[in-house]
């Protein structure tokens, strides 16, 4: 059993933020699923599906981004998961928009999330880092992280999210040693996941 964690902030007021695209990430998986359970526990959205033949449980703290580490915690040790067996979805400043990367430990590089999990438990669970940007500024970097996407990345950002959730069982399973070969401009004209449902409700 494997444990992802998309991480975001629940609300209307925060919905497509780039810091919410962990939360999207999730989403977008479950979307493709014909079949799943969903409960609300741990002040999180818990759902349980099979992919695979493999019992795999999404989550969407509702805890707010700075204290993640309370609910997949309190959800991992629940369900007995290994902190080896926990990936976590994230917003990340030092990738571009539109880049996928994989690592497992490291410094949480003033994330807030990464900082509260790993307090909370330890530091040997799978990083998801999904690329926002930076932009170029410190004194940008907090009305960028919390604003919407722009109107170019919207249109970009179910091909990414649909790539992720394509190769989400590769990614459980090789971990850092999955080969990312993802470019937007391969996939552009591309129909990867016929549900979209992300970019829909863009629109």
């Amino acid at each position: 059993m494997q444990l992802i964690v998309g991480l975001g902030n629940p609300g209307k007021k925060y919905q497509y933020t780039r810091h919410n695209i962990g939360y999207m990430a999730i989403e977008n998986i479950i979307s493709a699923q014909l079949n799943y359970k969903i409960k609300n526990k741990f002040n999180s959205i818990i759902y349980e599906v099979i992919i695979d033949n493999n019992k795999i449980i999404l989550v969407k703290p509702e805890t707010y981004m700075n204290n993640s580490g309370d609910a997949v915690y309190q959800i991992a040790n629940f369900y007995k998961i290994n902190s080896k067996d926990i990936f976590v979805l994230h917003d990340e400043l030092d990738i571009p928009f539109g880049k996928i990367r994989i690592k497992i430990g490291g410094g949480n590089a003033g994330h807030n999330g990464l900082k509260s999990i790993t307090n909370k438990i330890d530091n040997n669970y799978t990083r998801v880092r999904l690329g926002i940007g930076h932009p170029g500024k410190k004194e940008m970097v907090n009305g960028h992280v919390m604003g919407n996407f722009s109107e170019p990345e919207k249109d970009n950002l179910s091909q990414i999210l649909n790539y992720l959730t394509n190769n989400v069982n590769e990614i459980l399973n090789k971990k850092e040693k999955f080969s990312i070969n993802f470019a937007l401009t391969e996939v552009q004209n591309q129909e990867i996941n016929p549900l979209r449902k992300i970019l829909d409700l863009f629109k």
